[in-house]
């Protein structure tokens, strides 16, 4: 009986040894765990802040392009404007064109009428 009360008791020695080594192996175990789940919990609020930023982003993209959809509408407003001005500043510069041409022959008519005029004056001065 008391050999085996020796085998019992080393047999229960050996069987409370594992169970220390698997209550140590359960408490690493958890340890990683509540270590994983803190890093899950970072990565989700990383996940969430970067979901925010994306959102603040497209919102700013979107005002960005309302921006530049009025900035195009001005632009082509104002070309319109400046092609009208260019016409009408090709118009002006054609009439002034036309307008210095017949002051031209103008001036060369009055020229003319001046040396008939002079040579009247000079022969009837003669006369």
């Amino acid at each position: 009986l008391q050999k085996e009360l020796l085998k019992y008791k080393q047999e229960a020695r050996n069987l409370q040894g594992i169970k220390d080594a698997l209550q140590q192996r359960l408490i690493q175990q958890d340890a990683s765990v509540l270590q994983l789940k803190q890093e899950l919990l970072r990565a989700n609020m990383d996940k969430e802040e970067l979901h925010n930023q994306n959102v603040d982003l497209q919102r700013k993209v979107e005002e960005r392009n309302q921006l530049l959809a009025e900035y195009k509408k001005e632009l082509g407003q104002k070309d319109r404007h400046l092609q009208q001005h260019q016409s009408k500043l090709d118009e002006m510069l054609r009439q002034l064109s036309e307008a210095s041409y017949q002051q031209v022959g103008l001036e060369r008519e009055l020229e003319h009428k001046e040396a008939l005029l002079a040579h009247c004056m000079k022969r009837e001065a003669e006369e």
